[in-house]
């Protein structure tokens, strides 16, 4: 489990490819300080686990299913990613629940400057769009951001320039994909809701009865 509050930034040093799956060698420094093997570790969204490492990073391995579902096939040596611990039982959490397993990738398609802020527009799929709602929270490549605006084939986030420093949204441009986890309640809700009364007699009527 994670919160989508980045801790550092990762590089990729070496990328192993087999006919399926492989594996990621990522050099980092603060989340080295208590890494075990074993350990799961959010890069850029996606949860890998730690299969072995040094003093200047960790290697994880990567199945088909994450690089089918993800942007895993695009890091290359020299990529940077965004790196986070499992979240600790007595830690402060400070953005929203984030699992690490990635719903889909978007595409980022405009980019623009308010004063301090800086505006993502992010295209997305419809199975992704159905659990997007405005002031609702998205993880975009494992960073936890509020939803400020939602259309029907996109929505918009609005990044401080703190999250653009110490993230590698700084580095992102118009066309570029990005990694997207929806908010795990939305989709275990629409999961309730497409089962029906088979499930738990739950239905868009019984929710609007009760006052939802």
């Amino acid at each position: 489990m994670f919160t989508g509050i980045i801790e550092e930034t990762g590089t990729i040093r070496r990328v192993q490819k087999g006919r399926v799956s492989g594996s990621l060698t990522i050099s980092a420094g603060r989340i080295m300080e208590d890494i075990k093997t074993g350990d799961s570790i959010a890069v850029n969204g996606i949860c890998l686990t730690v299969t072995s490492f040094s003093s200047a990073g960790f290697t994880v391995d990567v199945m088909h299913e994450t690089f089918a579902r993800s942007s895993a096939g695009y890091f290359r040596v020299g990529t940077r990613v965004n790196l986070e611990r499992a979240m600790q039982a007595g830690g402060r959490f400070g953005g929203h629940i984030v699992t690490g397993h990635i719903d889909g990738t978007g595409k980022i398609c405009r980019i623009r400057r308010d004063e301090n802020a800086i505006w993502y527009e992010i295209a997305a799929p419809t199975d992704i769009m159905r659990c997007i709602v405005e002031k609702g929270s998205v993880a975009v490549d494992g960073i936890s951001l509020t939803v400020a605006r939602a259309g029907r084939e996109s929505f918009q986030v609005s990044v401080i320039p703190h999250t653009e420093k110490t993230t590698t949204m700084s580095e992102r441009r118009e066309g570029d994909t990005v990694n997207l986890e929806n908010d795990c309640i939305g989709k275990y809700v629409e999961k309730l809701l497409q089962e029906g009364p088979r499930v738990s007699g739950m239905t868009k009527e019984f929710l609007r009865e009760n006052g939802f």
